[in-house]
């Protein structure tokens, strides 16, 4: 079995200061100076890794990989989220089982797709079940969930919480807890966050590792920046995505019919449009006029008024749409770099495990779309950033493919517990060290239940493997198929075309493999939100 990393470090310095000692030099008295120096150092330097580190995870809601500078992003930089690949591990094929909010944090928290875990769209999470908070607090761990729950139930499991109802608000926030409620008057939702996230681990109890589960609003819709980005990312020109016009040649009935394009679907609340002053805030006519999209807009360019429609106006929604998404996303960032401050501070940086994720990707124009749930790259791609001095290999970029049900494996195994076999996932650690193990997946699963949902999105399933990927919208039965090494973008479906039939059987027979391991059995198949729930849900009995 290998030493710890820090068995190693602590060896190589070790044959530093017999080196320094041979050498050559007449002054032995400043020769054995600096030899106790080197001495200290190693002592300082040698110490073992933590059998239970501490686990904060950071996770954002809707916030797209291509969206992070380390991922390549063409349209923002983010300096402290980049601190994390540069100092940990990037994974560069991390994905959701089921783009889509809700469904996402049960993922999260079980380890389990799903059909198995109960939300399969915006269901009332059943908290009596296992979660890895309850495991970990168990174990001993110190538990804390601060910011976005959105699961409609009381958080479990935990020794600290406090949470935002349902999707929470940008400015003035609410923020619940287990004895009541406050509202953080004049102040901007990712700062509340951060701050309650660094009181916790400022509080801690110093004897026992905590995991704390810091989930931000942003950058979900409606996109309200801070006013200090909204000034400046209002000032930029956001380059446009090579499919931002997709004409959808190719593809099947389920990605014309979506009603998510930025083109035809934002609303003039969602391009920050004011209603004009006859019409009263709040008022059921204010509604309907924030809620309606618009066909032209006035703007004003070299000092004089101008009204934009047709393709103008497409391009001006999108610059819009994508100033405000990443000026939400600069607050994230910083609220990344204000964190690593705190765990400095504290001097548990080292043996602390720091995850960076959303729960799921986003269209940023792709396709000539925003939101998600459709099993494209970039909706089901999510960024994953793992910054563990003690126990990850920096800069390390890891191409394995990674899922969701990973997550929760991966704390447990990190924290020395056993995973349970009810969890679909597996421990990530071995590919934290930069060590894929033989028999690492090489294809997953995916399902997609809410339809029509908000954005008349069909229900569909698939799989991806590391060069394909094959999808069925089944109450369509219409299927698409995409070469991922050829067209990474995914504009040419290939099903039904001469030459693919091999591929297509092979990836059929591995979709039902997959199917039947999982031991999906359509459960869910024609579910929808029980009444009430789906886009209203107040968390904390029913408030």
């Amino acid at each position: 079995m290998g030493q710890p990393d820090a068995f190693h470090s602590g060896a190589a310095l070790a044959r530093i200061v017999l080196a320094a000692a041979a050498g050559p030099g007449d002054d032995r008295r400043m020769k054995f100076l600096n030899v106790m120096v080197l001495v200290a150092g190693v002592l300082a330097a040698w110490r073992p890794v933590s059998a239970r580190p501490n686990i904060l995870f950071v996770m954002t809601d809707d916030h797209a990989s291509h969206a992070i500078s380390a991922y390549g992003s063409k349209v923002n930089t983010t300096p402290h989220l980049d601190r994390l690949a540069r100092e940990g591990v990037l994974f560069e094929n991390c994905f959701v089982t089921n783009s889509i909010c809700t469904p996402s944090r049960a993922t999260l928290l079980t380890g389990q797709y799903s059909h198995r875990n109960g939300v399969p769209v915006f269901n009332r999470f059943d908290s009596s079940q296992p979660t890895v908070a309850k495991m970990l607090q168990a174990a001993g761990y110190h538990t804390g969930m601060i910011g976005k729950w959105h699961l409609g139930s009381d958080p479990a499991g935990f020794d600290r919480w406090e949470i935002l109802p349902g999707q929470g608000a940008y400015v003035d926030p609410v923020m619940y807890t287990a004895d009541g409620e406050r509202k953080y008057e004049g102040r901007y939702v990712t700062h509340v966050i951060t701050e309650r996230a660094a009181e916790f681990i400022r509080q801690r109890p110093k004897d026992r590792p905590f995991l704390l589960f810091c989930h931000h609003k942003a950058p979900h819709r409606e996109w309200t920046p801070e006013e200090k980005y909204d000034r400046e990312f209002r000032a930029r020109t956001i380059p446009e995505p090579a499919t931002l016009r997709d004409d959808y040649a190719t593809r099947t009935d389920a990605l014309r019919e979506n009603r998510q394009t930025v083109f035809r679907d934002l609303t003039r609340r969602d391009l920050k449009i004011a209603p004009p002053s006859t019409v009263a805030r709040g008022t059921p006519a204010w509604q309907q006029w924030m809620g309606e999209v618009p066909t032209e807009v006035i703007v004003e360019r070299d000092g004089r008024q101008v009204t934009l429609t047709g393709d103008e106006l497409d391009a001006w929604k999108y610059q819009r749409y994508m100033q405000d998404y990443l000026a939400c996303v600069q607050s994230v960032d910083d609220s990344i770099g204000q964190l690593l401050d705190v765990l400095g501070e504290q001097g548990i940086d080292r043996d602390t495990m720091v995850i960076y994720t959303s729960d799921n990707g986003f269209f940023l124009g792709d396709h000539g779309m925003y939101d998600k749930r459709f099993m494209y790259e970039e909706t089901i791609r999510i960024p994953f950033l793992v910054r563990w001095p003690a126990g990850a290999t920096a800069g390390h970029r890891e191409k394995a493919l990674a899922i969701n049900v990973d997550f929760a494996p991966t704390f447990l195994a990190a924290a020395g517990e056993p995973v349970p076999d009810s969890m679909h996932g597996r421990s990530l650690l071995p590919l934290l060290r930069g060590e894929r193990p033989a028999d690492w997946r090489t294809s997953f699963y995916y399902r997609y239940y809410h339809d029509p949902g908000h954005h008349n999105t069909a229900r569909h399933l698939g799989v991806r493997t590391e060069t394909h990927k094959l999808i069925h919208f089944w109450k369509k039965d219409q299927w698409e198929l995409f070469d991922l090494v050829a067209d990474p973008a995914e504009l040419k479906n290939l099903y039904g075309q001469p030459g693919t039939e091999a591929v297509t059987a092979a990836l059929k027979t591995e979709l039902a493999r997959l199917k039947h391991e999982l031991q999906d059995t359509d459960a869910f198949a024609e579910t929808q939100p029980p009444a009430g729930v789906d886009g209203a849900v107040r968390q904390l009995r029913g408030r």
